[in-house]
Protein backbone atom coordinates (compact mmCIF):
# COMPACT_ATOMS: atom_id res chain seq x y z
CA UNK A 1 0.00 0.00 0.00
CA UNK A 2 1.00 3.54 -0.48
CA UNK A 3 -0.85 6.94 0.20
CA UNK A 4 -1.68 9.60 -2.83
CA UNK A 5 -0.09 7.87 -5.51
CA UNK A 6 0.62 4.58 -7.00
CA UNK A 7 0.66 2.32 -9.98
CA UNK A 8 -2.51 2.62 -10.40
CA UNK A 9 -3.23 6.03 -10.32
CA UNK A 10 -4.04 8.20 -13.78
CA UNK A 11 -1.98 11.24 -14.18
CA UNK A 12 -2.50 14.28 -16.15
CA UNK A 13 -0.10 17.28 -16.65
CA UNK A 14 -1.16 20.77 -16.41
CA UNK A 15 0.36 22.75 -18.83
CA UNK A 16 1.56 19.55 -20.32
CA UNK A 17 3.34 20.71 -23.88
CA UNK A 18 5.38 23.67 -21.72
CA UNK A 19 8.84 23.80 -21.22
CA UNK A 20 8.53 22.61 -17.71
CA UNK A 21 5.81 20.48 -18.33
CA UNK A 22 7.28 18.97 -21.21
CA UNK A 23 10.73 18.21 -19.65
CA UNK A 24 9.14 17.00 -16.24
CA UNK A 25 6.48 14.39 -17.95
CA UNK A 26 9.24 12.79 -19.39
CA UNK A 27 10.75 12.38 -16.82
CA UNK A 28 7.92 10.83 -15.15
CA UNK A 29 7.00 8.83 -18.01
CA UNK A 30 10.69 7.71 -18.37
CA UNK A 31 10.59 6.22 -14.26
CA UNK A 32 7.26 4.29 -15.45
CA UNK A 33 4.57 6.93 -14.59
CA UNK A 34 1.00 6.12 -15.64
CA UNK A 35 0.51 9.03 -17.33
CA UNK A 36 -2.65 9.09 -18.98
CA UNK A 37 -1.97 12.58 -21.02
CA UNK A 38 -2.17 16.46 -20.23
CA UNK A 39 -3.95 19.48 -20.68
CA UNK A 40 -2.96 22.41 -22.57
CA UNK A 41 -5.97 24.95 -23.59
CA UNK A 42 -6.08 25.70 -27.65
CA UNK A 43 -4.26 22.38 -28.34
CA UNK A 44 -6.98 19.43 -27.56
CA UNK A 45 -6.34 16.68 -30.25
CA UNK A 46 -3.13 17.15 -30.51
CA UNK A 47 -0.66 14.10 -29.41
CA UNK A 48 2.30 15.14 -27.00
CA UNK A 49 4.88 12.63 -25.88
CA UNK A 50 3.26 9.78 -27.36
CA UNK A 51 0.04 10.96 -24.94
CA UNK A 52 -3.43 12.74 -26.12
CA UNK A 53 -3.84 16.48 -25.49
CA UNK A 54 -6.67 17.58 -23.92
CA UNK A 55 -8.45 21.03 -24.12
CA UNK A 56 -9.74 21.23 -20.17
CA UNK A 57 -9.10 18.94 -17.12
CA UNK A 58 -12.94 17.47 -17.25
CA UNK A 59 -12.11 16.23 -21.04
CA UNK A 60 -8.97 14.03 -19.73
CA UNK A 61 -11.52 12.54 -16.64
CA UNK A 62 -14.10 11.88 -19.08
CA UNK A 63 -11.85 10.22 -21.77
CA UNK A 64 -9.35 9.02 -19.20
CA UNK A 65 -10.42 8.56 -16.05
CA UNK A 66 -7.19 10.91 -14.98
CA UNK A 67 -7.40 10.97 -11.15
CA UNK A 68 -4.22 12.96 -10.33
CA UNK A 69 -2.75 16.14 -11.65
CA UNK A 70 0.15 17.65 -11.14
CA UNK A 71 0.41 21.16 -12.30
CA UNK A 72 2.77 23.07 -14.43
CA UNK A 73 0.86 26.33 -14.99
CA UNK A 74 2.40 29.66 -14.98
CA UNK A 75 1.70 31.22 -11.45
CA UNK A 76 -0.87 34.14 -12.51
CA UNK A 77 -2.96 30.84 -14.22
CA UNK A 78 -1.97 28.05 -11.50
CA UNK A 79 -5.10 28.53 -8.98
CA UNK A 80 -7.37 28.42 -11.75
CA UNK A 81 -5.88 25.24 -12.90
CA UNK A 82 -6.14 23.42 -9.01
CA UNK A 83 -9.67 24.99 -9.21
CA UNK A 84 -10.20 23.12 -13.16
CA UNK A 85 -8.97 20.44 -11.51
CA UNK A 86 -11.25 19.95 -8.25
CA UNK A 87 -14.54 20.83 -10.52
CA UNK A 88 -13.34 17.82 -12.97
CA UNK A 89 -13.00 15.75 -9.99
CA UNK A 90 -9.24 15.24 -9.60
CA UNK A 91 -8.65 13.42 -6.20
CA UNK A 92 -4.92 14.43 -6.02
CA UNK A 93 -3.89 18.07 -7.24
CA UNK A 94 -0.16 18.42 -6.95
CA UNK A 95 1.00 21.99 -7.34
CA UNK A 96 4.59 22.15 -8.24
CA UNK A 97 4.08 25.61 -9.16
CA UNK A 98 6.10 28.71 -7.26
CA UNK A 99 5.10 32.33 -6.89
CA UNK A 100 1.22 31.70 -7.29
CA UNK A 101 -0.02 35.12 -5.15
CA UNK A 102 -1.32 34.78 -2.24
CA UNK A 103 -4.83 36.01 -3.00
CA UNK A 104 -5.46 33.57 -5.73
CA UNK A 105 -4.52 30.71 -3.09
CA UNK A 106 -6.22 32.14 -0.75
CA UNK A 107 -9.37 32.02 -3.17
CA UNK A 108 -8.20 28.69 -4.22
CA UNK A 109 -8.07 26.93 -0.58
CA UNK A 110 -11.53 28.32 0.34
CA UNK A 111 -13.23 26.52 -3.22
CA UNK A 112 -11.42 23.08 -2.01
CA UNK A 113 -13.00 23.05 1.28
CA UNK A 114 -16.19 23.08 -0.60
CA UNK A 115 -15.26 19.84 -2.73
CA UNK A 116 -15.26 17.08 -0.41
CA UNK A 117 -12.28 14.13 -1.45
CA UNK A 118 -10.09 16.59 -3.29
CA UNK A 119 -6.51 16.71 -1.70
CA UNK A 120 -4.30 19.52 -3.11
CA UNK A 121 -0.48 18.70 -2.28
CA UNK A 122 1.71 22.21 -2.71
CA UNK A 123 1.61 24.64 -4.50
CA UNK A 124 5.71 25.33 -4.19
CA UNK A 125 6.70 21.48 -3.80
CA UNK A 126 8.29 19.18 -5.43
CA UNK A 127 5.73 16.33 -5.66
CA UNK A 128 4.85 13.12 -4.16
CA UNK A 129 6.99 9.75 -4.94
CA UNK A 130 6.03 6.30 -4.08
CA UNK A 131 9.23 4.39 -5.05
CA UNK A 132 8.96 1.86 -7.78
CA UNK A 133 5.21 2.94 -9.19
CA UNK A 134 4.30 6.35 -9.52
CA UNK A 135 7.18 9.59 -9.21
CA UNK A 136 4.57 13.08 -9.93
CA UNK A 137 6.89 15.33 -9.46
CA UNK A 138 10.14 17.21 -10.31
CA UNK A 139 12.10 14.95 -7.47
CA UNK A 140 15.21 12.53 -8.79
CA UNK A 141 13.57 9.28 -8.94
CA UNK A 142 16.47 7.32 -8.89
CA UNK A 143 17.46 8.71 -4.88
CA UNK A 144 14.55 7.00 -3.90
CA UNK A 145 14.42 2.99 -3.56
CA UNK A 146 11.03 1.50 -2.46
CA UNK A 147 10.76 0.59 1.77
CA UNK A 148 8.84 1.48 5.01
CA UNK A 149 9.69 5.22 5.72
CA UNK A 150 7.56 7.88 5.13
CA UNK A 151 9.08 11.20 4.35
CA UNK A 152 7.46 14.72 4.92
CA UNK A 153 9.34 17.95 4.23
CA UNK A 154 8.23 21.73 3.13
CA UNK A 155 11.93 21.52 1.43
CA UNK A 156 12.62 19.83 -2.12
CA UNK A 157 15.99 19.59 -1.96
CA UNK A 158 16.00 17.81 2.05
CA UNK A 159 13.44 15.55 0.71
CA UNK A 160 16.13 13.88 -1.31
CA UNK A 161 18.73 14.25 1.20
CA UNK A 162 16.35 12.41 3.76
CA UNK A 163 15.65 9.66 1.03
CA UNK A 164 18.95 9.33 0.18
CA UNK A 165 20.41 8.93 4.25
CA UNK A 166 17.41 6.45 4.40
CA UNK A 167 18.01 4.25 1.40
CA UNK A 168 22.28 4.69 2.64
CA UNK A 169 20.57 2.82 6.27
CA UNK A 170 19.60 0.14 4.27
CA UNK A 171 15.94 0.99 4.29
CA UNK A 172 13.85 2.39 1.83
CA UNK A 173 11.00 4.81 1.47
CA UNK A 174 6.65 3.98 1.64
CA UNK A 175 5.91 7.93 -0.11
CA UNK A 176 7.36 11.40 0.15
CA UNK A 177 5.47 14.11 0.09
CA UNK A 178 6.70 17.51 -0.41
CA UNK A 179 4.42 19.49 0.71
CA UNK A 180 6.04 23.02 -0.35
CA UNK A 181 7.17 26.03 1.12
CA UNK A 182 4.84 28.74 0.58
CA UNK A 183 2.28 30.81 3.10
CA UNK A 184 -0.54 29.04 2.12
CA UNK A 185 -0.39 25.38 0.88
CA UNK A 186 -2.98 22.61 0.63
CA UNK A 187 -1.88 19.70 2.61
CA UNK A 188 -0.18 20.58 6.39
CA UNK A 189 2.62 18.77 8.02
CA UNK A 190 -0.16 17.16 10.26
CA UNK A 191 -2.20 16.10 7.59
CA UNK A 192 0.38 14.55 5.71
CA UNK A 193 2.01 12.44 8.64
CA UNK A 194 -1.65 11.55 9.33
CA UNK A 195 -1.33 10.10 6.07
CA UNK A 196 1.64 7.80 6.70
CA UNK A 197 0.78 7.18 10.38
CA UNK A 198 -2.50 5.54 8.61
CA UNK A 199 -0.49 3.72 6.27
CA UNK A 200 0.25 -0.15 6.81
CA UNK A 201 3.14 -0.11 4.83
CA UNK A 202 4.62 3.01 6.65
CA UNK A 203 7.11 1.97 9.89
CA UNK A 204 8.64 4.88 10.66
CA UNK A 205 8.09 8.52 9.51
CA UNK A 206 11.06 11.65 8.65
CA UNK A 207 9.64 15.30 9.19
CA UNK A 208 11.20 17.90 7.59
CA UNK A 209 10.35 21.27 8.47
CA UNK A 210 11.80 25.31 8.33
CA UNK A 211 11.40 28.17 10.47
CA UNK A 212 8.08 30.56 10.35
CA UNK A 213 4.86 29.00 10.85
CA UNK A 214 3.26 26.39 13.26
CA UNK A 215 2.85 23.11 11.14
CA UNK A 216 5.57 21.58 12.78
CA UNK A 217 4.74 21.64 16.42
CA UNK A 218 0.88 21.03 15.51
CA UNK A 219 1.88 17.82 13.54
CA UNK A 220 4.36 16.72 16.64
CA UNK A 221 1.63 17.78 19.47
CA UNK A 222 -1.04 15.24 17.05
CA UNK A 223 1.52 12.45 17.02
CA UNK A 224 1.48 12.60 21.01
CA UNK A 225 -2.07 12.77 21.53
CA UNK A 226 -2.05 9.84 19.02
CA UNK A 227 0.06 7.71 21.19
CA UNK A 228 3.40 8.24 19.15
CA UNK A 229 2.85 5.10 17.43
CA UNK A 230 5.33 4.79 14.82
CA UNK A 231 8.86 6.23 15.36
CA UNK A 232 9.20 9.89 13.82
CA UNK A 233 12.56 11.35 13.16
CA UNK A 234 12.23 15.61 13.09
CA UNK A 235 14.60 17.80 11.86
CA UNK A 236 14.02 22.06 11.49
CA UNK A 237 15.87 23.78 9.27
CA UNK A 238 17.26 27.31 9.96
CA UNK A 239 18.68 26.90 13.08
CA UNK A 240 21.55 29.81 12.17
CA UNK A 241 18.50 32.06 10.69
CA UNK A 242 18.36 35.56 12.00
CA UNK A 243 14.84 36.64 13.54
CA UNK A 244 12.55 38.76 10.57
CA UNK A 245 14.69 37.48 7.99
CA UNK A 246 13.05 35.49 5.28
CA UNK A 247 15.06 32.14 4.52
CA UNK A 248 14.45 30.54 0.77
CA UNK A 249 11.29 30.13 0.89
CA UNK A 250 7.88 32.73 0.99
CA UNK A 251 7.11 30.29 4.22
CA UNK A 252 9.78 30.56 6.25
CA UNK A 253 10.05 33.77 8.43
CA UNK A 254 10.16 34.20 12.00
CA UNK A 255 7.08 35.93 12.98
CA UNK A 256 7.18 35.06 16.53
CA UNK A 257 9.30 33.23 19.59
CA UNK A 258 7.59 29.89 18.77
CA UNK A 259 8.45 29.99 14.94
CA UNK A 260 12.30 29.82 15.83
CA UNK A 261 13.98 26.51 14.89
CA UNK A 262 14.60 26.35 18.64
CA UNK A 263 11.27 26.26 19.86
CA UNK A 264 9.83 23.90 17.22
CA UNK A 265 12.97 21.72 18.12
CA UNK A 266 12.09 21.47 21.25
CA UNK A 267 8.26 21.28 20.69
CA UNK A 268 8.94 18.11 19.12
CA UNK A 269 11.79 16.50 21.53
CA UNK A 270 8.53 17.49 24.45
CA UNK A 271 6.31 15.39 22.29
CA UNK A 272 8.48 12.28 21.89
CA UNK A 273 9.96 12.92 18.43
CA UNK A 274 13.82 11.90 17.88
CA UNK A 275 14.93 15.41 17.12
CA UNK A 276 18.10 15.78 14.68
CA UNK A 277 20.51 18.65 14.00
CA UNK A 278 22.01 17.59 11.19
CA UNK A 279 19.98 16.18 8.00
CA UNK A 280 23.38 13.72 7.61
CA UNK A 281 22.10 11.74 10.57
CA UNK A 282 18.48 11.42 9.65
CA UNK A 283 19.23 7.57 8.30
CA UNK A 284 20.98 6.45 11.48
CA UNK A 285 18.66 8.03 13.80
CA UNK A 286 15.60 6.21 11.45
CA UNK A 287 17.38 2.68 11.40
CA UNK A 288 18.15 2.59 15.48
CA UNK A 289 14.64 3.47 16.15
CA UNK A 290 13.12 0.61 13.97
CA UNK A 291 15.57 -1.74 15.43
Amino acid sequence: MSVLVNKDSRIIVQGFTGSEGTFHAEQMIEYGTNVVGGVTPGKGGQTHLDRPVFNSVAEAVAEKQANVSIIFVPPAFAADAIMESADAGIEVIIAITEGIPVKDMMTAKHYLKQKEGVRLIGPNCPGVITPGEAKVGIMPGFVFKPGKVGIVSKSGTLTYEAADQVVKAGLGVSTAIGIGGDPIIGTSTKEAVELLMNDPDTDGIVMIGEIGGQYEPQAARWIQENGNKKPVVGFIAGQTAPAGRRMGHAGAIIGGEEDTAEAKMRVMTECGLIVVDSPATIGEKMAEALQ
